[in-house]
């Protein structure tokens, strides 16, 4: 085993002093989950915290930071889930370390920072140095040389390599990347080797320097205030100070290794990464196996710190995916027990000092792992097994049919990437257009028919103004009307300068209400947001007419005011119960979705316990202590730092800026929201829980009722009380007592009728017995039709028959009120190898439409007409003859 003398720890620390020696501020790592910026899934680079600073967008007290940023990068451009456990430096999960100017230095303190960095504090051996930089730099090629780099490791490099850009358009500009020579013969180090690109100059640092903005047109104009950008892949430093060829051996990953190989008895050498035969070579497929599954427990521990719980889809479903194809690598190791648990506890231990939030979400970590692996290993082999069958009489560069690779997603949980695994190794593929052609078909059919919920938007040409939002002080106001649309149902989409309406937002549904127009009037049914920025309302025409002659003219817009005020009323308690529910059930619960209108409300949340009807008792009378202490709801806006260390909590959906709206609601609720609320908690009246269920593995939902909503369920169980009350003739408040007795009595009649069924069944029993049927083999067979009885009942009549009977078969058919049968079948155990009664009482029911089966002692069927009870008999006779 390879032992890290250079720990990650230390050089994570050393980077990050040595910037904050240069005046850099120390910036902790922002989540995985990029805060508004909707192009990316993950935080897959250093600068995404800080791409506002760069575009111009934002301000803060510093003009130079640095940072140990986590990133992710297994979708869009940068996945590298493909190359995972097979190459010796791809993972999915890595740490970037970054220093970034913002309109303060450019290239020559970058350059030098860099270069007295890598020979003075971690103090590389510069005979192995190598230094790229973009065609057109000379610039950069000049400072290198000042810093002390020979010339001749200086190397020029088109835009694919030495060019960055944040997209087709905006800030962009030349880099310049560090590269060191890993190879065994330091001599035979030339321009020529390097352009070989084969994996022996391992880049690790690339600086950034942005100093242009590329308009549409592609041209290239130059930034007020050139800004610098760098990371360098930490994991691939702590390899070459300890001259390691992988990053896997690495304390961090290594670390997790270890945990596989005592769990799993296998030994992981790691010493070569030739990429060989998965199928044949046994050893190295062990090793990719155990590398995957180190790289993927820190990804599964890290999302799930960051508040990801797996799910069907969006962020939730990579990490079931990385669950899974961690499972699935398991079973190359030839173990089928849950691990993920040990392994993210090795994550936590290993990464907790740097990211406390490891340790302090430890508790969540292990049980979504747990519970999720737990699922996946009911369906896992059955997946496997029938995958394994597939692909037994397939050769080499065969393709697997994509309604295989489809059932296997849709019935056993398989990820599309999980079977190209396996026929990967098998040197296999899959036919991927048959596969998108099945998916496609099962979302049209299971797609809800969205055509009158809401309108799409995006496509029209909106006016550009961002619509002024007037509804937390107004419903009604008067507004400009800059667009319509009209929509396939007859309805329109109005565009105003400013509203009181409410767009869809965190949860709270779009206001409805009207709109008057001089020659128009217009019931909004709904309001949504489009791009953000522009409230869009959905209106259909109640009076006159709507045209061209009402744009930029003045309307009056109107809110339901009793719609609006019980959305208030639901939208306050929600936050209330989120409070609630953290306070009873405990601090890792977070919030995963919600809606609220103005008859109820939902609310989505993690947790991976069922919930007691005790602690929902303690939850509603916590939250209905809180209505009735009737605090005042107080609204501020703030800088976003300002309330996260006041303990304020952000809601699902919400996109936040640099400002925030926090909402109080007395000492016990605070959270960042944009939704209209109550002016005090008394207003909401009183809350009642209507439902708590699990939803899916990790995330429960649960539905309550405010305000009128409970007025109108209280209402309506006093009348069903009434009524109850009436129909057995009892006191209202007896009921419960009366129904009692009547069960009790029920379940008294019952074992009665039970018993008088089978005393009938007895006495008929002597009668089947005189004559029975005798096949040519000599076998006795009983057939009969009984009058009308229970599954039981006729069971317990077939094995009365069988002992009376000695030797011999007994078939009984039995007509339902719904004129189809039920039928059993039972032979005596002297005739195993002779009869099996399961076979032949599946053939015999086959001519007439029914279906059935079972052991060769005993077997049941259904679905025969009673009809053709009868002649099913006689052909069952027959089949034993």
């Amino acid at each position: 085993m390879k032992k890290a003398e250079v720990k990650t720890a230390e050089v994570r620390e050393e980077f990050l002093k040595f910037f904050e020696s240069k005046k850099h501020t120390r910036v902790a790592s922002s989540s995985l989950l990029p805060q508004n910026d909707p192009t990316l899934l993950f935080s897959n680079a250093g600068m995404n915290q800080f791409k506002d600073l760069f575009l111009g967008n934002e301000t803060r007290d510093y003009v130079r930071a640095t940072t140990a940023q986590k990133c992710l990068r297994i979708s869009g451009k940068h996945n590298d889930l493909e190359n995972v456990g097979v190459t010796a430096r791809h993972h999915t999960f890595f740490e970037m370390m970054g220093n970034f100017s913002f309109g303060d230095y450019f290239k020559k303190e970058a350059i030098d920072f860099a270069y007295e960095f890598v020979k003075d504090v971690i103090k590389l051996d510069l005979d192995r140095l190598w230094i790229t930089i973009f065609d057109d730099d000379d610039e950069a090629g000049e400072l290198w040389k000042k810093a002390g780099v020979p010339a001749d490791r200086i190397l020029k490099c088109g835009a694919e390599d030495n060019f960055w850009s944040m997209g087709d358009t905006g800030p962009c500009g030349p880099c310049s990347e560090l590269h060191y020579y890993v190879g065994d013969s330091p001599k035979n180090q030339s321009e020529a080797e390097f352009r070989k690109d084969d994996g022996t100059y391992l880049e690790f640092w690339n600086l950034v320097f942005m100093q242009f903005n590329r308009s549409a047109d592609g041209k290239m104009n130059p930034l007020p205030s050139p800004s610098v950008d760098t990371g360098m892949g930490l994991e691939r430093m702590v390899s070459i100070l300890n001259n390691f060829t992988s990053n896997y051996d690495t304390d961090t990953l290594r670390g997790v290794i270890s945990i596989c190989e005592d769990l799993t008895g296998n030994k992981y050498d790691g010493s070569d990464f030739t990429v060989r035969n998965l199928k044949e070579d046994k050893a190295y497929a062990k090793d990719v196996a155990m590398r995957v599954i180190a790289d993927h427990s820190r990804s599964i521990s890290f999302l799930i710190a960051d508040g990801v719980v797996p799910s069907g889809a969006g962020r939730g479903y990579v990490l079931r995916r990385l669950i899974r194809r961690a499972v699935r690598h398991a079973r190359v190791l030839d173990f089928k027990d849950e691990f993920l648990a040990e392994t993210c506890s090795g994550v936590i231990k290993l990464l907790s000092a740097a990211y406390p939030q490891l340790k302090e979400q430890s508790e969540l970590i292990i049980r979504i792992v747990s519970a999720e692996e737990s699922k996946f290993n009911e369906t896992i082999d059955a997946g496997l097994t029938l995958l394994s069958k597939e692909i037994k009489d397939m050769s080499a560069g065969d393709v697997l049919p994509g309604a295989t690779a489809f059932l296997l997603h849709d019935t056993y949980g398989f990820p599309l990437d999980l079977t190209e695994d396996v026929l990967k190794a098998e040197q296999l593929t899959v036919n991927q257009e048959e596969f998108d052609t099945a998916m496609t078909a099962q979302k049209t059919r299971s797609r809800d028919d969205r055509k009158n919920q809401k309108i799409e938007f995006v496509s029209h040409d909106l006016a550009n103004a961002p619509t002024e939002f007037l509804g937390y002080s107004q419903t009604t106001a008067e507004a400009t009307l800059l667009k319509f649309f009209p929509a396939e149902d007859g309805s329109y989409a109005l565009q105003f300068d400013s509203t009181p309406f409410y767009a869809e937002s965190g949860g709270q549904v779009g206001d409805s209400g009207i709109v008057k127009l001089k020659n128009c009037k217009l019931k909004v049914i709904d309001t949504q947001k489009a791009q953000g920025k522009f409230f869009i309302h959905q209106a259909e025409i109640i009076e006159g007419e709507l045209s061209d002659s009402d744009l930029n003219k003045a309307a009056t817009l109107t809110v339901d005011s009793d719609s609006r005020l019980e959305i208030r009323r639901h939208h306050s308690a929600t936050h209330l119960l989120h409070s609630a529910l953290r306070k009873f059930l405990g601090d890792h619960v977070k919030q995963a979705g919600s809606r609220v209108d103005s008859n109820s409300l939902r609310f989505d949340y993690s947790h991976f316990d069922s919930v007691t009807d005790e602690q929902l008792a303690k939850i509603s009378a916590w939250v209905n202590q809180e209505i009735r202490n009737n605090y005042h709801a107080n609204t501020e806006i703030m800088d976003v730092e300002a309330a996260k260390k006041r303990g304020a909590t952000a809601l699902f959906g919400e996109k936040y800026g640099d400002e925030v709206r926090v909402v109080e609601l007395g000492p016990n609720s605070m959270e960042l929201c944009g939704g209209i609320h109550v002016d005090a908690t008394g207003e909401i009246g009183l809350l009642v829980i209507n439902s708590e269920t699990s939803i899916a593995t990790g995330t429960r939902r649960i539905e309550c009722s405010v305000s009128k909503g409970v007025e109108a369920q209280i209402n309506n169980l006093l009348s069903q009380q009434k009524k109850l009350a009436q129909l057995l003739k009892s006191n209202p408040k007896d009921i419960t007592t009366k129904i009692e007795k009547l069960i009790t009595q029920q379940k008294s009649l019952e074992k009665e009728l039970e018993t008088a069924r089978a005393q009938a069944a007895s006495s008929n029993a002597g009668d089947l017995l005189s004559d029975p049927y005798t096949s040519a083999a000599g076998i006795k067979v009983i057939t009969s039709i009984v009058d009308q009885t229970d599954n039981s009942t006729l069971k317990g009549m077939v094995d009365e028959l069988r002992v009376k009977l000695g030797s011999g078969v007994v078939v009984l058919a039995s007509p339902q009120a719904d004129k189809s049968s039920i039928i059993i079948a039972g032979a005596t155990k002297d005739l195993k190898g002779q009869v099996h009664a399961g076979k032949i009482l599946g053939e015999a029911v086959k001519d007439f439409g029914g279906r059935g089966g079972g052991r060769p002692d005993f077997a049941q069927a259904g679905g025969v007409s009673a009809d053709q009870a009868s002649e099913m008999l006689d052909k069952f006779k027959s089949l034993i003859d």
